[in-house]
């Protein structure tokens, strides 16, 4: 880090009174903070990872108080990170600011594949920790598991369940899903029988000497699935205000309370009626013709909903908590249990041919079965679903959707404020958000225009024109060739310069 990027960052500290998300600043005069190795875990675990500041303190308002004896507080950081499990590598600097030193350390997010990041002598279960806001959350149990089980393809969903079998199974999407299977030229699938296609698919899975339905199978194919698993349903509620559990004005909770149940392919259209009756219509003008439409676009809330019932968890811990839908009278929100699984960050959802499956033998039925009505499968599986949810909220004039991926979650959130304001609104002059930009670079390194907007809470267009202006001046400078993606990365013009060796 430069002096430019440290001042940046302290400027922003001083701004906000409070540590950053990814940014924590310690006193740390005579030596190291006790329980630093819970900021480093969190960082390790938290999507960016974090920057951590040793010789500032934060009860003076971030002012530079610097440490004593600089290279032992190094030394002593260099220690703890190695003895981390997994180990972790920061790029650990002394710096020399106003006469004082400070040790700055910036820690990378570990790949999913390594996390969680613990400290032994705490265990696992007490010794991983994520960053949330400005603090050091220690991860759940369930947190963990989820983890853990991101190292490689989760097999839940080929689980088999006791005391089923085909009579459980509704009949016309089974004989669907047969049909399409042997219709496909060169199939395998066409010489045989019906029981041997089912065990090749993990329909029927193994249980003792028997048989029986996989809870993949139960899900697409089920009669009643929440028979056995009660769980894995769909919750809707219509909150007559903007936050849970205020009241309406005649002190109504819900103004819409609805359970929705039964296999996968037949829950989408009765969850899509309940949206539909309690959205409202609003007016867009398409040249000289005014057109009532949907308070949201269909095609967008198909897909996020599409989205959250096959790529929720279902391990053990998770199977007592629906996908729920959350009307309110600014947003919707479709939340699932468990975040993106595998290779697919927030910053790739929507990229053409980019896709992770958590359920892999789910996903493998449902793109074979065709919703009663539908001439089309419940799911194509190939990334698409998101790029299709973009598109439609831009030809609505919507917002784009806002993305909160948890470790434990995965919230889509909608807004119904169009994006184009009509001539007679009042539009407040911008903030001059350059100095935010600058800190955020320089505490995080080299980012996308997405990150950059998710961090700050911009919008794209003000994200991108600040940006521009940035570049202008020479401040920042983009590192992609295509400049008007919200994949573009951008970085701070002197981070260039080649950095000290890192410490051994």
């Amino acid at each position: 880090m430069t002096e430019l990027e440290i001042r940046n960052i302290l400027v922003q500290l001083r701004k906000v009174r409070v540590d950053l998300t990814h940014v924590e600043a310690k006193a740390a005069e005579t030596e190291l903070p006790k329980r630093l190795w819970e900021t480093i875990s969190a960082f390790s675990n938290t999507r960016g990872g974090g920057t951590i500041i040793l010789g500032i303190s934060e009860e003076a308002n971030f002012a530079i108080t610097g440490v004593r004896h600089a290279s032992k507080i190094q030394q002593g950081f260099a220690n703890i990170c190695s003895s981390m499990e997994p180990a972790v590598r920061p790029h650990i600097e002394i710096h020399e600011i106003e006469g004082k030193h400070i040790v700055t350390a910036q820690i990378a997010e570990l790949p999913i594949a390594l996390k969680p990041c613990y400290h032994p002598s705490a265990g696992l279960t007490n010794g991983a920790f994520i960053r949330v806001a400005d603090g050091d959350r220690k991860l759940s149990h369930y947190e963990v598991q989820m983890l853990l089980s991101a190292r490689g393809q989760p097999k839940e969903d080929e689980e088999p369940v006791p005391g089923t079998g085909l009579n459980d199974l509704q009949p016309r999407l089974l004989t669907g899903l047969l049909g399409r299977l042997r219709a496909r030229s060169g199939t395998p699938f066409k010489k045989l029988s019906n029981d041997r296609v089912l065990r090749i698919i993990k329909v029927l899975v193994p249980l003792g000497n028997t048989h029986v339905c996989s809870l993949g199978a139960l899900l697409a194919l089920g009669k009643y699935p929440q028979q056995t698993l009660p769980g894995l349903g769909l919750t809707s509620v219509v909150y007559p205000a903007v936050e849970v559990g205020e009241p309406g004005l005649n002190q109504e909770r819900f103004l819409d309370n609805a359970r929705i149940e039964g296999p996968i392919p037949l829950m989408l259209e009765p969850a899509m009626r309940v949206l539909r009756r309690n959205m409202k219509q609003r007016s867009i003008v398409r040249g000289l013709y005014r057109e009532d439409v949907d308070e949201y676009p269909l095609t967008a809330i198909r897909e996020a909903l599409i989205n959250a019932v096959a790529h929720r968890d279902l391990s053990s811990a998770s199977r007592g908590t629906p996908v729920q839908l959350q009307m309110f009278p600014n947003r919707l929100s479709i939340i699932n249990p468990g975040g993106l699984f595998g290779p697919v960050t927030l910053d790739l959802l929507g990229r053409e041919g980019i896709s992770s499956t958590r359920n892999s033998t789910l996903l493998r039925l449902l793109e074979d079965i065709n919703p009663i009505g539908e001439k089309r499968a419940i799911c194509e599986n190939r990334g698409s679903g998101v790029g299709a949810m973009f598109a439609a909220l831009r030809e609505a004039g919507l917002p784009e959707p806002d993305f909160d991926d948890r470790i434990s979650s995965f919230r889509v959130t909608f807004l119904n404020t169009p994006t184009r304001p009509s001539d007679s609104q009042n539009i407040r002059p911008r903030r001059d958000r350059r100095d935010e930009i600058l800190a955020l670079l320089a505490s995080r390194g080299e980012l996308s225009r997405g990150q950059i907007s998710e961090e700050l809470g911009l919008g794209d267009a003000g994200t991108r024109k600040w940006l521009t202006t940035l570049r202008d001046e020479g401040k920042v400078e983009i590192t992609t060739q295509q400049t008007r993606s919200k994949n573009a990365r951008y970085r701070t013009v002197s981070s260039r310069r080649p950095r000290p060796r890192k410490l051994k």
